[in-house]
Protein backbone atom coordinates (compact mmCIF):
# COMPACT_ATOMS: atom_id res chain seq x y z
CA UNK A 1 0.00 0.00 0.00
CA UNK A 2 1.48 3.31 -1.02
CA UNK A 3 0.94 6.55 0.82
CA UNK A 4 -0.68 9.34 -1.18
CA UNK A 5 0.18 12.77 0.18
CA UNK A 6 -2.65 15.00 1.34
CA UNK A 7 -2.25 18.68 0.61
CA UNK A 8 -2.13 21.16 3.51
CA UNK A 9 -5.35 22.66 2.15
CA UNK A 10 -7.17 19.31 2.37
CA UNK A 11 -5.76 18.70 5.87
CA UNK A 12 -7.03 22.10 6.99
CA UNK A 13 -10.42 21.30 5.44
CA UNK A 14 -10.53 17.98 7.34
CA UNK A 15 -9.80 19.78 10.59
CA UNK A 16 -12.55 22.30 9.86
CA UNK A 17 -15.01 19.49 9.03
CA UNK A 18 -14.24 17.71 12.31
CA UNK A 19 -15.40 20.86 14.10
CA UNK A 20 -18.51 21.39 11.95
CA UNK A 21 -20.15 18.01 11.47
CA UNK A 22 -23.62 17.66 10.03
CA UNK A 23 -26.40 16.30 12.26
CA UNK A 24 -26.11 12.89 10.60
CA UNK A 25 -22.31 12.80 10.96
CA UNK A 26 -22.58 13.76 14.62
CA UNK A 27 -25.21 11.10 15.28
CA UNK A 28 -23.08 8.41 13.62
CA UNK A 29 -19.90 9.62 15.32
CA UNK A 30 -21.62 9.32 18.70
CA UNK A 31 -22.18 5.62 17.90
CA UNK A 32 -18.66 5.02 16.55
CA UNK A 33 -16.40 7.08 18.81
CA UNK A 34 -14.44 5.74 21.75
CA UNK A 35 -14.80 2.12 20.59
CA UNK A 36 -18.55 2.20 21.34
CA UNK A 37 -19.48 0.02 18.37
CA UNK A 38 -18.29 -3.51 19.18
CA UNK A 39 -14.95 -2.15 20.43
CA UNK A 40 -13.99 -1.01 16.93
CA UNK A 41 -11.64 1.92 16.47
CA UNK A 42 -12.90 4.58 14.05
CA UNK A 43 -11.32 7.86 13.01
CA UNK A 44 -13.20 10.78 11.51
CA UNK A 45 -12.19 12.95 8.58
CA UNK A 46 -9.19 10.72 7.90
CA UNK A 47 -6.92 11.35 4.91
CA UNK A 48 -6.73 8.28 2.64
CA UNK A 49 -5.43 8.09 -0.93
CA UNK A 50 -5.55 11.86 -1.33
CA UNK A 51 -9.15 12.07 -0.10
CA UNK A 52 -10.62 12.96 3.28
CA UNK A 53 -13.11 10.23 4.22
CA UNK A 54 -15.88 10.78 6.75
CA UNK A 55 -15.10 7.80 9.01
CA UNK A 56 -12.56 5.00 8.77
CA UNK A 57 -11.83 1.84 10.71
CA UNK A 58 -8.19 1.24 9.70
CA UNK A 59 -7.98 -2.19 11.35
CA UNK A 60 -10.61 -3.57 8.96
CA UNK A 61 -9.92 -1.12 6.12
CA UNK A 62 -13.51 0.09 6.22
CA UNK A 63 -14.66 3.55 5.21
CA UNK A 64 -18.09 4.92 6.08
CA UNK A 65 -19.27 7.91 4.06
CA UNK A 66 -22.29 10.02 5.03
CA UNK A 67 -24.04 11.44 1.98
CA UNK A 68 -26.34 14.42 1.85
CA UNK A 69 -28.68 15.28 -1.00
CA UNK A 70 -25.88 16.87 -3.05
CA UNK A 71 -24.49 13.36 -3.60
CA UNK A 72 -27.59 12.55 -5.67
CA UNK A 73 -26.64 15.05 -8.39
CA UNK A 74 -25.28 13.50 -11.60
CA UNK A 75 -21.86 15.19 -11.43
CA UNK A 76 -21.40 14.14 -7.80
CA UNK A 77 -22.47 10.55 -8.46
CA UNK A 78 -19.70 10.25 -11.03
CA UNK A 79 -17.17 11.85 -8.68
CA UNK A 80 -18.25 9.62 -5.78
CA UNK A 81 -17.97 6.52 -7.99
CA UNK A 82 -14.42 7.45 -9.03
CA UNK A 83 -13.50 8.12 -5.40
CA UNK A 84 -14.97 4.79 -4.26
CA UNK A 85 -13.15 2.89 -7.01
CA UNK A 86 -9.84 4.53 -6.05
CA UNK A 87 -10.31 3.67 -2.37
CA UNK A 88 -11.35 0.10 -3.21
CA UNK A 89 -8.30 -0.32 -5.42
CA UNK A 90 -6.23 0.44 -2.30
CA UNK A 91 -8.01 -2.37 -0.44
CA UNK A 92 -10.69 -0.39 1.43
CA UNK A 93 -14.36 -1.35 1.67
CA UNK A 94 -16.56 1.72 1.26
CA UNK A 95 -20.05 1.96 2.75
CA UNK A 96 -22.27 4.91 1.92
CA UNK A 97 -25.31 5.95 3.94
CA UNK A 98 -27.75 8.77 3.25
CA UNK A 99 -28.19 11.37 5.98
CA UNK A 100 -31.85 10.35 6.37
CA UNK A 101 -30.91 6.69 6.94
CA UNK A 102 -28.62 7.69 9.79
CA UNK A 103 -31.04 10.17 11.32
CA UNK A 104 -34.06 7.83 11.13
CA UNK A 105 -32.55 4.35 11.58
CA UNK A 106 -29.14 4.51 13.26
CA UNK A 107 -29.53 0.98 14.65
CA UNK A 108 -29.81 -0.52 11.16
CA UNK A 109 -26.84 1.55 9.95
CA UNK A 110 -24.70 0.27 12.83
CA UNK A 111 -25.87 -3.31 12.21
CA UNK A 112 -24.84 -3.01 8.56
CA UNK A 113 -21.39 -1.76 9.58
CA UNK A 114 -20.98 -4.66 12.01
CA UNK A 115 -22.15 -7.21 9.41
CA UNK A 116 -19.68 -5.81 6.87
CA UNK A 117 -16.78 -6.00 9.31
CA UNK A 118 -17.93 -9.45 10.40
CA UNK A 119 -17.30 -10.67 6.85
CA UNK A 120 -13.63 -9.70 7.25
CA UNK A 121 -13.07 -11.14 10.73
CA UNK A 122 -10.38 -13.82 10.89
Amino acid sequence: MSHTPVSPLRRANAKRMRKAMTDAELKLWNELRAHRLMGLSFRRQMPIAGYIVDFACPTYRLIVEVDGSQHGLAQNISSDDARTQRLQSDGWTVLRFWNDDILRDIDNVCSHIIRTIGEDLP
